[in-house]
């Protein structure tokens, strides 16, 4: 009998799967057992036809395969690789002992070619968490693969460049170069400058870039809202090799990008059409793939018109905000995706747009005006730290010259503010725990009673004054004071969300 490492993807995670196979002389057949899916039952036409292109027999007697763990259910042409090395192995093309701590990855073409598969990072990371220390992969993957540290990795383009190897007769070597880069051109970068007047609005938004806080921006149709939220990004710092490699896993077993396609720094930003439906916004499927929440993680979620998204999707938004994490419940499997994601969202006052707008008309009476109001609930607002109208721009502000603060003079503000958290021992304000926050925020006495008094005649809720709070310690971040004031506080009322 032999055995191979390899892994398969469960949701964005990869979990090791040891490959059994075991020759009998029994009469020709080949069983794949160990809950295998279509595409994995499958492989034995593609593993024979590849054989067969190299120049080797397959065995003409029976072949039994097992996938190991049992229970775990299988799926995705990545497996057609180790089955076929451990194939190959059982025939004694290959010795055992070439297979000690090497795992495999990769779907074969007929001709022996070898594929990208999606998930070949979280596939990586999960041999070597059982002592595997080289893996081999397709070509294509090999950059991507090589992001994974602790590990030897190398490409292979086809099975026989495979065999050659493990027989010693013509090794393969890594590429020279390293891990790919994805940066952003300078010439694509949005820059904040661009948009004219919005003073508040680009105040909120470089708090929430500071702090990681949530922010809804309403006002009438035009008004910069989806330009603003664009330049979200620009304004974050680049991710920490942990969370580049946190997100990239997520999107590469998604399937959302090509198999060759570079790791980035930058923070996803996903922005859904408002007619998703509860998979594609929080994940789903058969298998299970990320939902939206999900490929924006350590990134920017933009939800533009708000209320057009449906009302049940929405509501099941709550949960994730709080938890950052979006579990999955069938009849048989549990799954948990990550969802720590940065919530930015756009709406309209109101169905036509134009509700308290002055010099417009609106065109919605009171019950159209109720019903859309209702379709974002108090228990999803409250979640929102931050909350600003854009209104519209006079005609004088929009053809003079900007005087408005730059991205990157933003950037490194932002910046700036975030190493003060960071000294704190948290990644972001928005992510103080409620038991510490006492501890971190620093509130003096008079910012307290400001609160107190707020808390008393707006009627907030507790979740509500902590956020304020937990606002008011960005708020001072950014001015570089080590107490949370009385100022910082008020500024934070200011823009406390009203819908």
């Amino acid at each position: 009998m032999t055995c191979v490492w390899s892994a398969a993807l469960v949701g964005v995670a990869g979990i090791p799967v040891e490959v059994e196979v075991r020759i009998s002389s029994q009469l020709p057949r080949v069983d794949i057992v160990g809950l295998p899916e279509a595409a994995v039952r499958e492989s034995v036409s593609r593993i024979r036809g590849a054989i067969a292109a190299t120049g080797l027999p397959f065995p003409d007697r029976r072949v039994t395969i097992n996938l190991a763990p049992a229970e775990l259910r299988k799926s995705g042409a990545g497996l057609d690789l180790p089955i076929a090395i451990g194939i190959l192995g059982a025939t004694g093309v290959i010795e055992h002992d070439r297979l000690a701590r090497r795992g495999f990855m990769g779907e074969l073409a007929l001709d022996g070619r070898l594929r990208g598969t999606r998930g070949t990072l979280a596939a990586v990371l999960a041999m070597r968490e059982v002592g595997v220390n080289e893996v081999i992969v397709p070509m294509q993957s090999e950059q991507r693969a090589r992001h994974a540290p602790g590990i030897n990795i190398l490409g292979a383009r086809d099975l026989g460049a495979v065999v050659d190897h493990l027989r010693g007769e013509e090794l393969l070597s890594p590429t020279e170069d390293g891990p790919g880069e994805d940066p952003l051109p300078d010439g694509d970068r949005l820059c904040l400058s661009d948009i004219r007047g919005q003073t508040l609005a680009k105040r909120a938004l470089e708090i929430a870039a500071a702090g990681g806080h949530g922010l809804l921006m309403t006002g009438p149709p035009g008004t910069g809202k989806t330009l603003l939220a664009r330049r979200l990004p620009d304004l974050l710092p680049p991710l920490c090799e942990n969370e580049r490699l946190e997100a990239f896993c997520v999107l590469d077993a998604s399937g959302a990008i090509s198999p060759d396609q570079p790791i980035s720094s930058a923070p996803p930003f996903r922005a859904p059409h408002h007619s998703a439906s509860a998979a594609g916004l929080l994940g789903g499927g058969s298998p299970i793939r990320p939902g939206e929440v999900s490929l924006a993680h350590h990134g920017v979620l933009f939800l533009d018109e708000l209320p057009e998204f449906d009302r049940r999707c929405l509501e099941s938004l709550r949960e994730v905000i709080e938890q950052g994490v979006v579990r999955i419940a069938r009849a048989n499997d549990r799954f948990e995706l990550p969802a720590r994601f940065q919530l930015i969202a756009a709406a309209n006052p109101c169905p036509c747009g134009f509700y308290g707008t002055p010099g417009r008309d609106c065109r919605c009476d009171d019950a159209t005006l109720a019903r859309y109001r209702r379709k974002l609930s108090g228990p999803l607002l409250d979640r929102v730290d931050l909350g600003v109208t854009v209104g519209e721009v006079p005609w004088a502000v929009l053809r003079a010259p900007n005087t408005g603060p730059t991205s990157e003079t933003v950037r490194l503000r932002v910046a700036r503010a975030r190493a003060h958290q960071r000294a704190r021992g948290i990644t972001t304000n928005a992510a103080i725990p409620d038991k510490r926050i006492d501890e971190l925020v620093q509130a003096d006495e008079a910012a307290l009673e400001i609160l107190g008094r707020a808390v008393e005649g707006l009627h907030l809720s507790a979740r509500a004054a902590r956020r304020l709070l937990r606002v008011a310690r960005t708020i001072s971040d950014l001015a570089d004071r080590q107490n949370t004031d009385h100022e910082a506080v008020a500024e934070a009322l200011q823009m406390r969300l009203k819908w």
